[in-house]
């Protein structure tokens, strides 16, 4: 029978479908999914708009469910006041190939990056961690407090910007999202000692955090997402075990540790990791870098197909 309506999600809307908790355990799946191949999940289509801007289109289908994301990224928007970013995320039927529904882009994007995150601090982090350093004022940075006060809401929260104004902006904006937040007092203030988990959320060039590596730290790179972006300097990574949340799209886009000139023969997928198939060093510290794929909007969709449901 073909359905004679699709319920359309706002940005809300789509946040309440699909909590951080439950996206950090369909993403575990996701990702032995996708590297098993029960996933189809191709390299993004990135065509051009106007004035710089770019079209993504990224499909993935699995055996029970199917997505088509397809935002569009325009910078030139700040000037006029509208977000940079604007899409969807349209849920089909595996059988049929009938509209399920469809949830607003950004969010999904957002927020299914944020629990990739979190599943790397469940998979790599040596403890549950104390103290959070979030690299960058933007959206994902506020995804990430979003997540790290869900999950972790004992902990404390910095947040460091390419400003110190930026940074004490973001906390009073945002206060009531963690237990403790905090701006560092400046740009180059040395971090805390006792800071466990550091997450980088920028899309700058220069190395944002290149510090000596430390087993008891764990280092997450987000931000950049192109060859000629850099957030983790050489010397963390030249320290370091190395992850990626998809192999096959990192050698393109993980421009932190195609600067730094890694093997990628010993870089390894989170897919194993929280399968115990790698064996990862006890003292040897990890940097996680996350640059997405469809295959994580479909697991967002999984849970949001979920909570529709009843289930």
């Amino acid at each position: 029978m073909t359905r004679t309506t699709t319920q359309i999600f706002d940005a809300a809307a789509t946040a309440r479908l699909i909590p951080y908790a439950t996206l950090v355990d369909a993403l575990k799946r996701a990702s032995i999914d996708y590297v098993q191949q029960r996933i189809a999940s191709p390299e993004r289509l990135v065509v051009p708009l106007n004035e710089g801007g770019i079209m993504l289109s990224m499909p993935a289908t699995a055996p029970d469910l199917a997505i088509h994301k397809l935002v569009n990224v325009c910078a030139s928007n700040k000037p006029r006041g509208i977000p940079t970013i604007h899409g969807q995320v349209m849920a089909f039927d595996a059988d049929t190939g009938e509209t399920l529904f469809i949830l607003d882009g950004p969010t999904v994007t957002g927020r299914r990056t944020a629990a990739m995150s979190m599943l790397g601090v469940h998979t790599f982090a040596r403890a549950r961690p104390r103290e959070f350093l979030l690299i960058g004022t933007g959206t994902q940075a506020v995804n990430h407090l979003e997540a790290v006060g869900e999950l972790f809401p004992d902990a404390r929260v910095w947040v460091k910007g390419s400003a110190p104004a930026r940074a004490e902006a973001f906390c009073a904006a945002y206060r009531g999202k963690a237990r403790e937040l905090h701006a560092l007092a400046s740009a180059d203030a040395n971090l805390p000692a006792a800071i466990d988990v550091v997450i980088a959320l920028t899309t700058s060039k220069q190395p944002v955090y290149d510090e000596t590596a430390r087993a008891d730290r764990l280092v997450i790179g987000v931000g950049a997402f192109t060859p000629a972006m850099v957030e983790i300097g050489a010397r963390t990574i030249a320290g370091s075990a190395l992850f990626v949340d998809d192999e096959a799209g990192a050698k393109h886009e993980a421009g932190d540790f195609i600067q730094a000139g890694v093997d990628w023969t010993k870089v390894g997928g989170i897919a194993a990791a929280v399968q115990n198939v790698t064996t990862l060093l006890p003292e040897q510290p990890i940097v996680f870098k996350s640059v997405g794929c469809a295959a994580w909007d479909l697991a967002a969709c999984r849970v949001a197909r979920e909570a529709l449901s009843g289930g």
